[in-house]
């Protein structure tokens, strides 16, 4: 008796920037100054169907970097991969495209950000490695709390 079931697929398509933005609102004067600057690091993922079992995932960067309250630069970059996924159970597509389709389009975004740091006359901003896994549990579990309090909107409310 053969097997029916569908094959699963997982493949990658294609990895590609989509969006970078530099910015350096404070130069050339703000380029004299001999201070440490604090450096701000955010992520971002984002994820949406294209097509049947094509998806887009996104993780976005934005290093901000300032000189007391003065901006010295802003790095603002989307890597993006299309992936295809097909006949995966349902239970597994959301960690497939929540951990590991990040997971391999962050090491192409680590590298521009460094890179475009570098061409823009800084030291290079390494960003650091992330536990998309933990990442996408900590989201989980904050969306299950938020879906517990009852009024959908994630934040819990008190009378007084």
């Amino acid at each position: 008796m053969a097997d029916d079931t569908p094959t699963p697929v997982f493949q990658i398509q294609r990895v590609y920037l989509k969006d970078l933005s530099l910015e350096q609102p404070n130069s050339p004067q703000i380029l004299l100054e001999q201070v440490q600057p604090q450096v701000d690091i955010n992520l971002a993922l984002g994820a949406e169907s294209v097509a049947d079992g094509i998806y887009e995932v996104t993780v976005t960067a934005t290093v901000t970097t300032k000189i007391k309250d003065k901006t010295l630069f802003l790095v603002e970059a989307k890597q993006a991969g299309i992936f295809e996924i097909r006949h995966i159970p349902e239970e597994q597509l959301q960690p497939i495209i929540g951990i590991a389709c990040p997971g391999i389009v962050y090491p192409y975004l680590r590298a521009i950000v460094s890179d475009v740091c570098t061409r823009a006359g800084f030291p290079p901003v390494v960003l650091s490695e992330v536990n998309f896994q933990a990442m996408y549990e900590a989201q989980r579990a904050q969306a299950a709390a938020a879906a517990g309090t009852g009024n959908g909107s994630g934040i819990i409310t008190t009378a007084s």
